[in-house]
């Protein structure tokens, strides 16, 4: 009997009817994520160019290696490599942003869909990250990544949507981005600021056609697919033992060890300590650990089917939302917090009244005594 865990039963990819075929950049054509989406498109019709992302580090080597089998999937299928293209790309690097869409318009003739796709996770409490340079620096970097590199990609693409009087931008979220997670604090904030923009910019494009569209999707399909990197913890002060608070820390320690082809040196990770335990986990060691979450390629395409259905359904739609919650568990999430904030407003309304209140009495009785 197979290992794997059975497949779940999702509805076949149904697109956006439309009168010729869209060309789709997508930011990390070579994520879990960006290959199933590619591989819908093209069996679709529609034409891809994709970013390679993480396609030159040594750590990145079981990544590359899916990237390089899907070429060969590309290659066996018909008509499949005359409609895809893929090239190297930096999403930090502005110029890069640039080029990428230009390539799509130069190969392909117009730009219909942007997918930004492209993250990585920064794990560990606010007061680690400043516990050394290279901490502050591993932030500066988490936002160039999920924040300013999406940025400089849409605006790249704007011009030439704005030219064609059409277009749809598509960003991929999570509900971390619109609820708050201890020990998540830097990746939280990030995709914060990146909806803020995102929510704004979508006012600005309407009257020239253009759309956007948030998909905020449960926590696992950002960081489970994703780089995922851990400052040294700070000792005692945030051992699980002592303070529960970096509560994702403890659980990656917890979860990473039982997934497959885990060892303590997999998948770039550095330093010792038992794998299997929560203290001494392979994100609780005292360098900065980076690695891939090592999902096999068969639990990897279970856990974003659901997200790559909401994607090819509503890609390229002509009235699509403006933001999509992915999965049951994201939507409940959701709900509990606006019942949380709708709370809290009634609090601070009542307590406003008050001080108003106060503040108004006070001015009475100094008026009062003045006119004595």
């Amino acid at each position: 009997m197979s290992d794997y865990p059975p497949v779940p039963e999702f509805p076949r990819p149904q697109f956006p009817t439309h009168n010729e075929p869209r060309v789709w950049v997508i930011t990390a054509g070579d994520s879990p994520v960006g290959i199933s989406v590619t591989r819908q498109i093209l069996s679709h019709g529609d034409y891809v160019l994709a970013g390679l992302a993480h396609s030159r580090l040594e750590r990145d080597e079981c990544r590359q290696d899916e990237f390089e089998t899907f070429l060969t999937e590309i290659d066996s299928q018909e008509g499949w490599r005359q409609r895809f293209k893929s090239a190297p790309f930096d999403i930090r690097m502005i110029g890069e942003g640039q080029a990428l869409v230009a390539d799509a318009v130069a190969t392909f003739g117009k730009v219909d869909i942007l997918l930004c796709c492209t993250s990585q996770t920064l794990v560990g409490a606010v007061e680690e990250f400043g516990a050394s340079q290279q901490a502050l620096n591993l932030v500066r970097d988490q936002f160039e990544i999920n924040y300013f590199g999406p940025l400089s990609i849409i605006k790249a693409a704007l011009p030439h949507m704005r030219k064609q009087k059409t277009g749809h931008i598509m960003i991929l979220s999570g509900i971390t981005a619109h609820i708050g997670t201890p020990g998540l604090g830097m990746y939280c904030a990030a995709g914060w600021a990146l909806e803020g923009f995102c929510d704004s910019l979508a006012y600005e494009i309407a009257p020239f056609n253009i759309r956007l569209t948030i998909f905020q999707c449960s926590i696992e399909i950002g960081i489970l697919t994703n780089l995922v990197t851990s400052v040294p913890p700070i000792v005692p002060a945030y051992s699980p033992t002592t303070n529960q608070a970096p509560l994702f820390r403890g659980i990656l320690n917890r979860l990473v060890p039982r997934l497959s082809n885990t060892n303590p040196e997999a998948n770039g990770a550095q330093g010792t300590g038992h794998v299997g335990s929560v203290e001494n986990g392979p994100f609780s060691r005292p360098e900065v650990t980076s690695m891939y979450p090592p999902l096999s390629s068969a639990h990897m395409e279970i856990l974003v089917s659901e997200t790559v259905y909401a994607i090819t359904a509503i890609g390229g739609h002509e009235n699509p939302p403006s933001r999509h919650i992915v999965g049951q568990e994201g939507v409940a999430s959701v709900k509990e917090k606006v019942k949380t904030v709708s709370e809290e407003l009634e609090d601070f309304i009542q307590s406003s009244y008050a001080v108003d209140y106060a503040a108004g009495g006070d001015q009475s009785k100094d008026e009062s005594v003045s006119g004595m």
